[in-house]
């Protein structure tokens, strides 16, 4: 998604108590129309808690300023600030009526025209796929569908900001892929600002322009996905941007910018610049990970290592393999790779990863 010149949203100082314990902090968020930020984090971490803070109806104490558009909150009036927000549930939360009044119900709150209601509607089913159960009751849906209706009647709003609170989370994988097709064209070229929150890595790299990694209520890392997923600030932010191997250890020399490190016996090359003795962390991600038969090892990357495949797991589009060389790898595989290599448990490889491909978190103490 395309970030706008403007801000839709901003957040200064909110601060949410639960019993005199802080379990969210955030001194300064702001989100431009169109972009699509990402929140991440383990449960418990505030992610759920900063979406309903935004919206105004977060229950518990707090303070802090939200502003959209011109409108802050507290300051404008509740049903006036919340008019420019539409949220989506885990739980499609629907009413118990046909898929054409759910849609709709948005609209006729806020007052829109019977002719432009039935226009808006009909653009919002045919754009998620589901023109054709518009007299359905919305209860007799499956999960898919019922997550569709709640999708096109969030979007049937035109809102400003979209707030979505892990929607896809309960659905299976084809019907996950297909509505998030759906959405991204709804949301492209439509201004709308959307604050996503997700467990799943996929949805991350899909549509968001920005991460933002929260902890204990706290924002540990926060900038542009690419740069958060290759470039972890912590091993805990690693543990939830996609890095499956994070190797503990020790410079053992560096030069030339390139730093090696001793770690389980082994020496592993990094692209950086650290003092000899110094303790790190290497983060590697899954596809930046090349297998290859024992005895084809051609390769220009500095990093190649024997050893021996401990798991294979079937993920939805590929295989997880974790190879032991001395240091647990984790790699992805693709099912045509697996065929050529024969790949299977026990068998010997070769793992290789680029200098380049190894991010270098260095530690205090």
């Amino acid at each position: 998604m395309k970030r706008g010149g403007k801000t839709a949203l901003t957040v200064n100082g909110l601060l949410v108590e639960v019993g005199g314990t802080v379990i969210l902090n955030v001194p300064r968020l702001a989100l431009a129309p169109g972009e699509v930020l990402a929140i991440i984090g383990p449960n418990g971490a505030g992610k759920t808690t900063l979406l309903t803070s935004v919206l105004g109806i977060q229950r518990y104490k707090s303070k802090g300023i939200v502003t959209r558009g011109d409108l802050a909150f507290p300051g404008t009036p509740p049903h006036i600030y919340r008019r420019g927000f539409s949220m989506v549930f885990q739980d499609s939360l629907l009413f118990n009526a046909s898929v054409f009044d759910n849609v709709a119900s948005g609209l006729r709150i806020r007052g829109v025209g019977r002719w432009e209601v039935k226009k808006r509607v009909d653009e919002q089913l045919e754009r998620f796929g589901i023109a054709a159960l518009g007299e359905r009751r919305a209860l007799s849906l499956s999960g898919g569908e019922a997550q569709r209706v709640s999708l096109a009647r969030a979007m049937a709003t035109s809102p400003e900001v979209l707030l979505l609170d892990e929607p896809f989370a309960s659905l299976d994988t084809p019907t996950r892929e297909s509505i998030l097709d759906d959405l991204e064209r709804a949301l492209s070229g439509s201004g709308t600002a959307v604050m996503l929150v997700t467990h799943d890595r996929v949805e991350t790299l899909r549509l968001a322009d920005r991460v933002l990694v929260l902890e204990k209520g706290k924002i540990l890392q926060e900038g542009e996905t690419i740069d958060v997923l290759r470039r972890p600030a912590s091993e805990f932010v690693a543990s939830f941007a996609g890095t499956e191997t994070v190797l503990a250890g020790r410079v053992a020399r560096s030069g030339g910018g390139i730093v090696v490190v001793a770690a389980s016996g082994l020496e592993v090359e990094a692209a950086g610049e650290a003092n000899k003795g110094q303790r790190v962390a290497l983060c590697i991600r899954p596809e930046n990970i090349v297998l290859a038969s024992a005895g084809r090892t051609k390769t220009s990357a500095r990093n190649t290592y024997q050893g021996r495949v401990e798991r294979l797991m079937p993920m939805a589009h590929y295989y997880k393999a974790v190879i032991d060389c001395g240091f647990p790898l984790v790699a992805y595989v693709t099912q045509q790779s697996m065929d050529e290599m024969g790949l299977r448990e026990g068998l010997r490889v070769h793992a290789s990863f680029k200098a380049t491909s190894v991010h270098l978190i260095k530690k205090e103490h």
